[in-house]
């Protein structure tokens, strides 16, 4: 049995700035299990990059190996896109944006691709701050090969073979914090309110943009004993903020509940509204950042929202001053500027 996606479009869909309507952002039919979070978080990034006008052309996708890493077939099925090996995909994203930045690389992965095989790279590509959003869907297990245990599953908790997980969790925002990331989030791909927000500005944010995402797995890990269940999910979850992204361009106004709130511009001018739940709670602070992930984690609720962001960051062009240009688009006398040029070099190291 075939499965084709249909191709009509009403002829009165509303247009973004840049002349597309939401349908020119979404990709295949998606052939992940029915109720994947997954899908649910490929919806989002349709809709925020509608949102923001992004021209698809404008847009590179890049994705490693896992479930998590087959979701760019189902979204921006006009932009660029690169599905590497496993683990592998911070490297590749350096080098095609080391090679041309004037493009938006999204990345995406899953926790094995991130947290196991990849862990290496991931600290790398944080280090580097690569101007990048990378987006981790959270499961807690390896849902492409039948459901073992993660490193990011639950001490303690019992997979659906009905073995234990004897090893201890590793948290990946809480890594990205201590590593220095400069834009750290977690979302739930069941509240589709706030993760659009949070993906918008992630992909406004210029340096190394990461988001955890907790995306369960239907098939192999929605059980009564892990904490990445739709159901733990929903009873723990609690909120760091009312978050809204607000781009430079548009004017939006929006009423928020009584209490305190901070505004964080970007290097774009775009704005970033968030409205305080916890009225200690400082987005550009990282040790609080750092000590409220550790408090969550004793009390054994989620914590989502936007933990940190350092809207004043350098990103890896910035730091080595490569050239403004891509790479492509040198001509003869940039790449052979002649022995003059060659002997000022050398005469650089003596």
């Amino acid at each position: 049995m075939s499965y084709i996606k249909s191709t009509f479009r009403h002829p009165k869909q509303t247009k973004n700035a840049v002349g597309f309507v939401k349908s020119d952002y979404e990709g295949a039919l998606s052939t992940l299990c029915a109720g994947c979070g997954h899908d649910s978080i490929s919806a989002a990034i349709v809709q925020a990059c509608y949102e923001l006008s992004i021209e698809p052309h404008k847009l590179a996708k890049l994705s490693g190996i896992g479930c998590s890493s087959k979701t760019p077939t189902y979204f921006l099925g006009n932009s660029h896109g690169f599905n590497s090996v496993h683990g592998r995909m911070p490297s590749i994203t350096t080098g095609a944006n080391m090679a041309n930045h004037e493009l938006i690389y999204l990345g995406v992965s899953g926790d094995g691709d991130t947290a196991s095989i990849g862990l290496g790279q991931f600290c790398h590509v944080i280090r580097r701050n690569l101007n990048m959003t990378y987006i981790v869907m959270n499961n807690g297990c390896y849902g492409l090969t039948k459901g073992q245990d993660s490193a990011t599953a639950d001490f303690g908790s019992i997979n659906k073979s009905g073995n234990e997980n004897p090893f201890p969790a590793i948290d990946l925002a809480a890594l990205a914090l201590e590593l220095g990331a400069t834009f750290v989030a977690r979302g739930f791909s069941g509240d589709k309110d706030q993760l659009v927000p949070l993906i918008k500005a992630a992909l406004s944010h210029e340096g190394f943009a990461f988001l955890d995402i907790v995306s369960p797995c239907v098939t192999f890990n929605n059980n009564n004993g892990s904490t990445k269940s739709y159901d733990f999910v929903r009873d723990h979850i609690e909120v760091t903020s009312i978050f809204d992204f607000v781009p430079e361009e548009q004017e939006i106004v929006v009423s928020y509940p009584e209490g305190s709130h901070t505004y964080v511009t970007l290097h774009d001018g775009s704005t970033i509204h968030l409205s305080k739940l916890n009225p200690t709670w400082n987005p550009t602070d990282r040790r609080i950042a750092v000590d409220r992930l550790q408090k969550a984690r004793v009390e054994g609720s989620v914590l989502t929202g936007l933990l940190y962001i350092d809207p004043g960051t350098k990103d890896l062009h910035d730091t080595i001053n490569t050239t403004s240009k891509p790479l492509n688009s040198l001509g003869e006398e940039a790449l052979n500027p002649g022995k003059d040029a060659l002997d000022k070099i050398n005469a650089g190291f003596r």
